[in-house]
């Protein structure tokens, strides 16, 4: 089955073919173009089987699956202030450019309010008023994560549209975000593994290949090591599909958008020209697979110069197996074959590649990494070498510097 959507607002530049605005002036709009109720009634449940709440779709598909009807549980304003105690501050989970991440405690088979610490705790997320994309990434996230179900794509449980209320309740993310593990220097975390990496690797390449490849392709467009969440097994989910968006239909090869996403991470041919093709999301991959590999953000101006942008200083050091050497993470010493690591780095260079037609699917990345982690070869011990690349600094705990085309935290 494919994504059949009548209409999809997507807060996006020049009008397409393929997309139509949608005025949010009242519910009923809103439900004529997204095909199920977002009236305010806490009892309605849009579809919303008791059934299939936490008992997830995802573990009876495992190669995911776009559902007919969206599973999706309509809040009152009234249920999720009950569920984080009024949106007390000590529940703050988190802050971004749509608004604050509440923690909040509903029933696990109803997902009605409950006790706090009783029955299930979700994340949700409430809309700052004063957010300018605020209703249109509200909407792409209902749309796609309405529609899609995937091992690797973040459940959307339901979400609320009251008056000038919009929240989005999700399901809870034990181990937070790949960001937080890879850059974050605090000592109750342990640094990832390499097994573990190549772990997380795998899971969020599958939640891109799942929408690269339904029929109507959706394009992430904002991939980012912020935007991958851990379970409590370490199992990598893809959150965050405000700039999602339909790709390119009628034979086209790519979408014209205006820029939007993370400088560091968003392909160039899409700065440079706002074409967006599916490809572009691989590009984004690469960029997350290298800090992966190095333990370094895609950009940070406290590095010193020639460095600050890690493709640029990395990319020569990654086609030969005593460069690649010189930039490994020093934290996964010991743990990986030389073989296993050169090859990671070559599927990130073709992750890398100016132009798009020269990058690998999301599927071929898939079997490329599967085929890694399979390696079992015996990790060599370190010796002292001279350091072909600039002398590198290890990962230190740095803000990440946004770029001007990026609009949210």
């Amino acid at each position: 089955m494919g994504l059949c959507w009548g209409s999809l607002s997507h807060h996006d530049r020049k009008p397409s073919t393929t997309e139509h605005s949608v005025t949010p002036a009242t519910s009923s709009n809103y439900s004529k173009n997204i095909g199920f109720s977002a009236t305010s009634s806490g009892n309605e449940k849009s579809q919303f089987s008791e059934a299939a709440t936490t008992a997830s779709v995802d573990e009876n598909y495992p190669n995911g699956q776009v559902l007919a009807i969206p599973n999706l549980r309509v809040f009152s304003f009234a249920e999720l202030k009950s569920a984080t105690k009024n949106f007390k501050s000590d529940t703050v989970l988190g802050e971004g450019g749509f608004g604050k991440v509440f923690k909040g405690w509903v029933d696990e088979k109803t997902l009605a309010p409950s006790k706090f610490g009783i029955g299930m705790m979700v994340a949700i997320k409430k809309l700052n008023h004063e957010s300018v994309q605020g209703f249109q990434e509200w909407q792409s996230e209902v749309n796609f994560l309405g529609r899609l179900s995937h091992p690797n794509l973040v459940k959307l449980l339901g979400y609320c549209w009251e008056d000038k209320e919009l929240l989005l309740v999700y399901e809870f993310m034990q181990r937070g975000s790949l960001e937080n593990h890879l850059f974050r220097r605090n000592p109750s975390i342990e640094p990832l593994s390499w097994d573990r990496r190549l772990q997380i690797a795998i899971g969020a390449a599958r939640g891109l290949a799942f929408l690269h490849t339904s029929e109507k392709k959706v394009i992430y467009r904002d991939f980012k090591a912020s935007n991958i969440l851990l379970d409590a097994n370490f199992n990598a989910k893809i959150a965050d599909f405000g700039l999602a968006k339909l790709g390119p239909a009628g034979g086209e090869s790519h979408v014209t958008t205006r820029i939007m996403g993370t400088y560091g991470y968003a392909a160039p041919e899409y700065v440079a020209t706002g074409h967006l093709y599916v490809k572009s999301d691989v590009y984004g991959f690469g960029v997350v697979l290298l800090e992966m590999l190095t333990g370094l953000r895609a950009l940070d101006t406290k590095r010193p110069s020639g460095q600050q942008n890690l493709v640029d200083w990395a990319k020569p050091c990654l086609s030969s197996k005593r460069k690649l050497k010189t930039i490994m993470d020093l934290r996964m010493e010991g743990q990986y074959s030389p073989k296993a690591a050169l090859q990671a780095a070559q599927l990130t260079l073709k992750c890398l590649e100016p132009e798009p037609r020269s990058r690998p699917s999301m599927k071929e990345v898939v079997e490329s990494l599967e085929q890694i982690e399979a390696m079992k070869g015996k990790p060599k011990p370190s010796k002292t070498m001279s350091n072909p690349c600039p002398a590198r600094r290890p990962a230190q705990h740095y803000i990440h510097n946004r770029s001007p085309i990026n609009t949210r935290q």
